[in-house]
C-alpha cells in the first residue's frame, strides 16, 4: 500500500508517506504558514520515494476538529490533489490521530483527547486501542464545556492534547480517579493519520474527492477565531 497523509489542523504542519509497513514523516512547527509549506512537504516525500501522486493508492488528511483555517487548508489541498490524480480520500479525525500518537509514543491504550475549542469549550474524544493496535472510538466526539465532557467507564485513562493544557484543572476534576495522567503536548501528526487511514482504506471506507469534507463538530463556526 502507498498512501500520503497530511495534517494542518494545529500549530504544527506535517505530511507522511506510508509505503507498506514503513512511514516517513516531515513535521515542522509553523503557525500560520501551513498553506505555503504543505505542498512542498508532500512533493519532497514523493520525490525521496521515487513516486508520483498517480502511483499512490489513496490520500488522507486530518479532517478536524481543530483550527478552522488549518482544516480548510488541508481539505482544499487534498481535494485538489485527489481530483488531479483520481485518487480516493480517507478523512481521519484529528482526535483519533492524537490518541494513536500517544499510544505510539508511550503505549497507553485508554486515551482521552482534548483540544481547546475556544468559547470556554473543548473538542473531546474517548478512544481505546483495539486488538490491532489502532484507536477505536468509545463514544461520540463532542464539543462542550470541559465540566460536561463524557466520562468513560473504568480507570487508567490517559489525557492527551493541548486542551489539557488549557482546561486541565476542570477536566481533571471531571474525570476524578479514572485519570492516570496527562500529556498536553501531544498533537495530531500525519504519520498517525496515515496508519489509521491505511486500515480504513483496506476496509473500503473512503470517499471521492468531492466528499472529502472538514468536520468542525461545532455549528457556530463563524463565532470562533481560526
Amino acid at each position: 500500500m502507498k498512501l500520503l497523509a497530511i495534517d494542518t489542523s494545529n500549530e504544527t504542519c506535517s505530511a507522511a508517506l506510508l509505503v507498506d509497513q514503513g512511514v516517513v514523516q516531515e513535521l515542522t512547527l509553523a503557525p500560520r504558514r501551513h498553506g505555503e509549506l504543505i505542498l512542498g512537504m508532500m512533493q519532497r516525500l514523493l520525490e525521496q520515494a521515487g513516486l508520483e501522486l498517480r502511483n499512490l493508492d489513496a490520500l488522507a488528511f486530518g479532517c478536524g476538529p481543530g483550527s478552522f483555517t488549518g482544516i480548510r487548508i488541508a481539505t482544499s489541498v487534498i481535494q485538489g490533489a485527489a481530483f488531479g490524480a483520481e485518487l480516493p480520500v480517507v478523512p481521519v479525525s484529528t482526535l483519533a490521530a492524537m490518541a494513536q500518537g500517544q499510544f505510539r509514543r508511550e503505549g497507553q491504550r485508554r486515551l482521552l483527547t482534548a483540544l481547546d475549542a475556544r468559547m470556554d469549550e473543548v473538542y473531546w474524544g474517548c478512544y481505546e486501542i483495539g486488538a490491532h493496535d489502532l484507536a477505536e472510538l468509545c463514544c461520540a466526539e463532542q464539543v462542550c464545556a470541559p465540566d460536561r465532557v463524557t466520562r468513560p467507564t473504568g480507570d487508567g485513562w490517559q489525557g492527551v492534547g493541548p486542551g489539557w493544557g488549557v482546561h486541565g484543572e476542570v477536566l481533571t476534576e471531571r474525570l476524578g480517579p479514572a485519570l492516570s495522567g496527562t500529556n498536553p503536548d501531544g498533537v495530531c501528526e500525519a504519520q498517525d493519520i496515515a496508519l489509521l487511514a491505511a486500515a480504513e482504506l483496506t476496509a473500503g471506507r473512503w470517499v471521492p474527492a468531492e466528499q472529502a469534507l472538514p468536520v468542525y463538530l461545532r455549528d457556530r463556526v463563524t463565532q470562533a477565531p481560526a
